[in-house]
Formats: structure tokens, C-alpha cells, sequence
């Protein structure tokens, strides 16, 4: 197979070689890909820390009892996790919702906010909704603002410039992300871990991920989790060096990733969005409605028809995905020199997606 031949070579564009491999459009050989929905090979099944979530917990969170996970690691790759979908039916809903309606009001921080007036980034679902819900199946329509979302940051806001998390750039942490985070991580053998910085990142078929290390964290010793809903992509999860050659792996919606250990500071991207593997236009656990008895203290809402049309016509086309961090360790502070750093962000849109889109007026970076 051609991208068994590409790991094989190795050297000093291992890496690069492999994402070109897996971005190019025509590509259809993707028998050298981990699907954990049928795991083989180097997958082997990993243990939960069952006890330390309770089944009120998880339901509040909107997933199942933890004792009806699955998780799986790799070999090779110490310390991380992947769970196939453990959300209970419905629950994926509310999630989506959040990153479309919720997570990128002010005074949350997105990509939009580089070149619009603030004024014009105030709801970016109120301008979107009425496009999005009459939208076809014509490519060339014009986007929504949401559609044209690339980035939201949330809590300590990443700078892009500086690569750097400070004290005074800010904002309250989502308190039913917050603890949908606490659950997988505790579950995950990680008690006490706490939701300090999100980076949502919103796809679409014609974008990818770069190459990249996520390091800006001052504490490695808390993992880095990743919740993908919507289509399919393929992730690429590399060594501590980029002339080290990845291994490929789908993921799905409702999937799972945690990176600890050895495997948080790997390389890793995303060189592809796919169409979810069941053909249909969305994944059918996304189909499934939410219960109407909601445990007490549950963090999930119910989704209203209308609303949840808008996202369902939003992710027919997309994929939304959201990494949260842990930033400072318990009593750890910022450096000083930090403290005095401005909010500055990205100094272009795309520094964190790549794209081919006829919209952007600037070439973007390969890796």
C-alpha cells in the first residue's frame, strides 16, 4: 500500500509526506487507516478508572455509564486513549449547540474577530440561522458567518502570535464543558483535572489541520482531551519529532481522544474531512433524540426543532471538534513576563487551518 511504502521511508519529511498522502482529494485507498469501531493490529483494549465516575455523574454529562465504555490505546503511543462514542442518545445534540449558538458569543474569542468590527461578531447565530436553514446543496453559495468560523478560544484565550497562554487575557470556562471534561478525564484516571482553556476548531470538507505540538500548557502532567462530533476526519498521531512517520487513525462522531503521558506532546494533525462512513448525510448517532427525563443537575438542555435544524444543516458539510486544556497546575502561576502580554491573536485566520478554498486571497502553509 502506498501509505505503508510513505511510513516505511521515514526521514526528515515523514510526517509531511503522509499528511500530502492523506489530504489529496482523489485519494481512496484507506486500508492503512485505525477504525476503532473495528479495532485490529496494533489496538489493543484500554482500562477505565470505572469507580472514579459515578453513573449520576456521567448521565449529567450526557454519557453512558463509564462501565459500558470501550477504550482502546495503541502500541507505541503510551498514554493515549481513544473511546468510541460513550454519549447517551441525544446528548451529542447539545454539545453541537453549544459550539454553534453558545461558545462563540463574546466575550469568547474567534477567528471572525480579526478583521470584523466587534459589533458585527456580537451573534454570529442570529445572522446564520435563516441562511443556513434554507441552504442547498450548492457548493458555491455563499457562506455563513458561522460557516465562516474557523476558531473559537474559550477561558485563557490562546495568543497565536506568541504561542503563549497569559493571566490577563481571560474569560469564564463553560461550567457543562467544564465537567463533561472532568468526567472523561477522571474516568481516564485523571481525578481533579480542571478546564482551564478550549480551543474549538470548526471544519469543513475542504479544510485540514497542520502539523503541529501542543505545548503552550505550563503543566504537561494533565491530558489533552478531543471531542469530535459531526462528519469523519483522519487523524494523524506522530513521535516527539516531525521526521517520525504518523499513524492514521479515523475518528468519528461522539469519538473520544485523550493525549497524556508520552503521547501529549506527540505531533499530531488533521490532513482530511471525510463523509461519515454510514453514506447518510449525518452520522446516525446524530439522529437520535435526546430522552425527555434529563437526571437532576443534568448539564445537557433539550434542543429546540428549530434550532437543532440549523446545526443539522451546518454539519452536514462539517465537523466541529474541541480540545480541552488544563493550563496551570494547582497552585501554579504565570511567568511575570506573560502577565504583561496583550491579546493578540492570530496574525492571519489560517494559522491554525489550512484550507483549498477559492475565498481565501493568500497561499496557505503546507504544514
Amino acid at each position: 500500500m502506498a501509505a505503508a511504502a510513505l511510513t516505511r521511508e521515514g526521514g526528515e519529511d515523514a510526517f509531511r509526506r503522509l499528511f500530502r498522502f492523506y489530504r489529496q482529494r482523489d485519494m481512496s485507498d484507506l486500508r492503512g487507516v485505525v477504525d476503532f469501531s473495528a479495532p485490529a493490529g496494533q489496538v489493543f483494549r484500554s482500562q477505565l478508572s470505572i469507580s472514579s465516575v459515578s453513573d449520576q455523574d456521567a448521565y449529567r454529562a450526557g454519557l453512558q455509564p463509564v462501565s459500558q465504555w470501550k477504550a482502546y490505546g495503541l502500541n507505541g503511543y503510551p498514554g493515549f486513549i481513544f473511546i468510541p462514542n460513550p454519549f447517551l442518545p441525544g446528548c451529542q445534540r447539545h454539545w453541537v449547540k453549544q459550539c454553534l449558538k453558545l461558545y462563540p458569543q463574546k466575550p469568547n474569542v474567534c477567528n471572525l474577530d480579526l478583521h470584523m468590527a466587534p459589533e458585527k461578531t456580537i451573534d454570529l447565530w442570529g445572522q446564520s440561522k435563516e441562511q443556513l436553514r434554507r441552504k442547498g446543496s450548492s457548493k458555491w453559495e455563499p457562506r455563513s458567518l458561522l460557516e465562516k468560523l474557523r476558531w473559537v478560544t474559550l477561558g485563557y484565550h490562546y495568543n497565536w502570535d506568541t504561542k503563549k497562554y497569559s493571566a490577563n487575557h481571560h474569560t469564564p470556562f463553560p461550567s457543562d464543558l467544564a465537567f463533561l471534561s472532568e468526567q472523561v478525564a477522571a474516568a481516564c484516571g485523571f481525578q481533579g483535572f480542571q478546564a482551564q482553556a478550549g480551543i474549538l476548531n470548526y471544519y469543513h470538507f475542504d479544510s485540514s489541520l497542520g502539523i503541529h505540538a501542543d505545548e503552550s500548557e505550563l503543566d504537561h502532567s494533565r491530558p489533552l482531551l478531543s471531542f469530535s462530533f459531526g462528519q469523519s476526519s483522519i487523524f494523524l498521531l506522530g513521535g516527539l519529532k516531525r521526521e517520525e512517520a504518523p499513524t492514521a487513525m479515523f475518528m468519528h462522531s461522539g469519538d473520544i481522544m485523550v493525549m497524556s503521558g508520552f503521547s501529549r506532546l506527540l505531533y499530531h494533525a488533521v490532513p482530511r474531512v471525510l463523509r461519515n462512513p454510514e453514506g447518510t448525510a449525518l452520522p446516525s448517532c446524530l439522529d437520535q433524540a435526546l430522552s425527555s427525563d434529563l437526571p437532576v443537575g443534568s448539564v445537557i438542555e433539550h434542543s429546540s426543532d428549530e434550532d437543532w435544524h440549523v446545526c443539522a444543516k451546518y454539519l452536514q458539510f462539517s465537523r466541529i471538534n474541541m480540545t480541552i486544556r488544563q493550563v496551570l497546575a494547582e497552585g501554579q502561576k504565570f511567568p511575570e513576563e506573560s502577565r504583561s502580554n496583550g491579546k493578540g491573536q492570530a496574525p492571519s485566520e489560517d494559522s491554525h487551518h489550512q484550507e483549498n478554498s477559492r475565498a481565501k486571497r493568500h497561499k496557505p502553509n503546507t504544514d
